[in-house]
């Protein structure tokens, strides 16, 4: 699981819509509540995203993590105080997104201009973010190889550009088995869950929706020196949560998974930087937590969105 984050204490944003989004309309049943999807415009296309809840109450950004997308939260939320405002976006090239023009790559820094694309087409001032795993990166982690992983990124994009390869289409029970396949932390229920918003029907099968320009997320992280994690983690202002499950990774590549050193510099980091702010919890269950059994942190996000806590910590 990544981490829950409160970027600054929330604000009632004015009412939708607004300039530049697109209001669809509203879904659900009774368990789940009702949304409503949203098309944010941007120079390459559109971001897409769903929203719950009153866009009078206090807002909270939602991040899927890597090659998801925001049916991620679709169990969590509904789990979640509902006196909040909740957006769950898609990232570029994920989900129902647009994916970005070619010749650009997927990185971190692009992602973040998505968010901050989507935070002022809604006019947000302050708001609360959570985030899984890719999504709730809030600083980085050292490594030796840093060029090796951005040389990987540019060479794997000009591959996928010069393949010119036809989208492979699939039946949905074969589309269902690959993806279950590839994320053996995903339960069947949850992957048709993803797959919903993740696939487009053709008239052979199913596609997937997203860039094959991203392959690994290392090719797209920033991972930056311990020294400077520890920079930024002193200009944060935030409060932060960060839940871990049990089962889950430790490492990004999936490989020395049991190595926490990068996991225990970041939480010492955070805790002496941070110290009131800064909260860890382990919960049981695995990198999927939030989307398999997403009681096992509903409570502690609920506690960490409604403390009293709501003024912008000066440094």
């Amino acid at each position: 699981m990544g981490d829950a984050t409160r970027a600054l204490p929330a604000a009632h944003p004015p009412p939708c819509p607004r300039p530049g989004a697109e209001v669809g309309a509203g879904h659900g049943d009774p368990r789940k509540g009702l949304f409503s999807e949203l098309k944010l415009a941007v120079p390459w296309g559109h971001i897409a995203a769903k929203a719950w809840g009153s866009q009078q109450a206090p807002p909270v950004l939602c991040l899927h993590g890597w090659l998801d997308n925001a049916n991620s939260f679709d169990r969590l939320i509904p789990l979640l105080p509902k006196d909040f405002h909740y957006v769950a976006m898609d990232f570029g090239g994920h989900g129902l997104s647009s994916h970005y023009s070619p010749g650009l790559p997927y990185y971190q820094e692009n992602f973040v201009s998505d968010i901050r694309r989507v935070v002022a087409a809604l006019k947000w001032k302050r708001f609360s973010i959570v985030g899984h795993s890719f999504g709730g990166v809030v600083g980085g982690m050292g490594v030796e190889d840093v060029l090796t992983y951005r040389r990987g990124a540019i060479e794997h994009m000009l591959q996928v550009e010069a393949s010119q390869k036809p989208r492979q289409v699939l039946s949905p029970e074969e589309m269902l088995q690959r993806f279950l396949k590839n994320n053996s932390h995903v339960s069947e229920e949850c992957a048709r869950l993803l797959l919903q918003r993740g696939t487009t029907e053709v008239a052979a099968g199913l596609i997937m929706n997203r860039d094959r320009r991203m392959a690994l997320p290392e090719y797209s992280m920033d991972f930056i020196s311990r020294e400077l994690f520890v920079h930024s983690a002193k200009k944060l202002q935030a409060h932060v949560l960060l839940l871990k499950a049990i089962q889950g990774y430790y490492n990004v590549r999936r490989e020395n998974d049991s190595d926490r050193n990068v996991l225990l510099f970041v939480m010492d980091t955070l805790q002496s930087v941070l110290k009131e702010r800064f909260q860890y919890v382990e919960v049981p269950d695995n990198h999927y937590v939030h989307l398999n059994q997403p009681q096992n942190v509903a409570g502690f996000i609920s506690a960490f969105l409604l403390s009293k806590e709501t003024a912008p910590h000066e440094p």
